[in-house]
């Protein structure tokens, strides 16, 4: 029987946020999200405003517009021109945001640490971005779900302002961590109906993983990041890098000596000057880079591995979700957050304070107990798979109601 509903035009649906800027956390938050809206909603016309249109588009095959009017957005500006360019932006994004978002019946963010200030941030940038969507979400009737997104206590008054209003004003809000949750809750947002799911990336397919070497000597993947503290290390950031950087370098240093292949990981395309630098130092055939385009491509490296050790968030996620014992250089709680549901609490070292001999103890610790710990990832992966099948069954409940759409009902119905 044909329901009067089919001939109505398709749901639209918006995704929000710092994609295709380089960050391939970002990105594979989104892929998940694409995944799910094109299985259970093949009907949804899908479109995003973004960081990076022109590699969404292309990588996609969605239509993209660019987030900022103002293209020098997250450059310094010094110059009095590009002081007023960026002054100009913020209120001509006014008007480009509120048209965006009037177009659509959902915006989706997908993942993301989007109320969290762990790296540094200006309340400016993107916290006045996600406040301009949720405002213009809630004036234009247009439904704007925080899905999975990362969230930390923010000191900065003006940005906690923002990311506080911005989720109070979004109709649906789940986060990645519990940690997440409460720091919202502390900022003075009711989340009694929020709830928790692991990362986006985690509905991501797993690849075929390489079967470990085995022998003793097995590659190392080290992921790094051009890590320079958070939003209140800002007087100490240079500092802090070079002793991540000192750190690090040694500790692969040291690897190399004991005749371990390592592979060198990033995340980001900022990532690119501290591989050249640990390169230059070690200067061995035993150390390599890797050029990964995806997380799937970072998926695949690490898959390949024996043992990772890693700083980013989203490397940390590719290493446990393709089942390699790792070791979490932490910057932040959402790191720790995110070993112990995966059942390596015991495995985290302060990315603030590298310390190389303390490192290489660990990292032992850790391959001697390689065996036992990729048993505990794969029913920690399996336990992940389930609780994001809830996470988008829920989805599709807060923003496909199944009385509108058909298809949406057949998904809910199904056991």
């Amino acid at each position: 029987m044909t329901s009067a509903h089919e001939h109505e035009r398709p749901v639209r649906v918006g995704v929000f946020g710092l994609l295709g800027s380089g960050n391939l956390g970002n990105d594979g938050s989104l892929e998940a999200v694409l995944g799910y809206l094109r299985a259970e909603h093949p009907e949804a016309v899908v479109d995003a405003l973004c960081g990076g249109p022109e590699v969404v588009s292309a990588r996609y095959g969605i239509p993209a517009t660019r987030l900022h009017w103002y293209r020098g957005e997250y450059r310094t500006a010094s110059r009095v021109g590009a002081i007023a360019g960026k002054g100009l932006g913020k209120l001509v994004d006014v008007f480009r945001t509120a048209a965006w978002v009037r177009r659509h019946d959902v915006v989706i963010v997908p993942g993301m640490g989007v109320l969290e200030a762990t790296l540094p941030l200006r309340p400016w940038g993107f916290p006045y971005s996600l406040f301009l969507l949720c405002a213009t979400g809630r004036l234009f009737g247009t439904k704007v779900a925080l899905v999975g997104v990362g969230a930390a206590a923010i000191r900065d008054r003006a940005t906690r302002a923002l990311v506080r209003r911005s989720a109070r004003l979004a109709a649906y809000r789940s986060y990645r961590d519990t940690m997440s949750r409460d720091a919202m809750r502390a900022m003075g947002v009711d989340t009694t109906r929020d709830e928790v799911y692991p990362d986006l990336a985690f509905a991501l397919p797993t690849p075929r993983a390489s079967a470990p070497s085995g022998m003793t000597g097995g590659l190392v993947c080290v992921g790094v990041m051009d890590f320079h503290g958070g939003n209140d290390d800002r007087a100490r950031a240079e500092e802090i890098h070079r002793r991540y950087l000192d750190g690090t370098t040694r500790f692969v240093r040291a690897l190399v000596e004991d005749g371990r292949p390592v592979r060198l990981l990033t995340g980001d395309a900022c990532d690119a000057p501290v591989v050249a630098a640990i390169l230059d130092a070690v200067d061995s055939p035993l150390v390599t880079a890797a050029e990964a385009a995806s997380l799937a491509d970072l998926m695949k490296e690490t898959a390949a591995a024996d043992t990772v050790v890693a700083t980013r968030y989203h490397n940390l996620v590719c290493a446990l979700k393709s089942g390699t014992p790792t070791l979490a250089l932490s910057y932040a709680a959402k790191s720790d957050a995110l070993m112990d549901r995966m059942g390596l609490a015991a495995y985290c070292h302060p990315a603030r304070e590298v310390d190389a001999d303390r490192l290489l103890e660990q990292f032992r610790a850790l391959e001697k107990r390689s065996a036992e710990l990729r048993q505990t990832l794969a029913e920690r992966n399996r336990l992940a798979a389930r609780q994001l099948q809830d996470q988008f069954t829920a989805l599709t409940a807060a923003l496909f109601p199944a009385n509108d759409h058909p298809h949406a009902r057949t998904r809910q119905e199904t056991p």
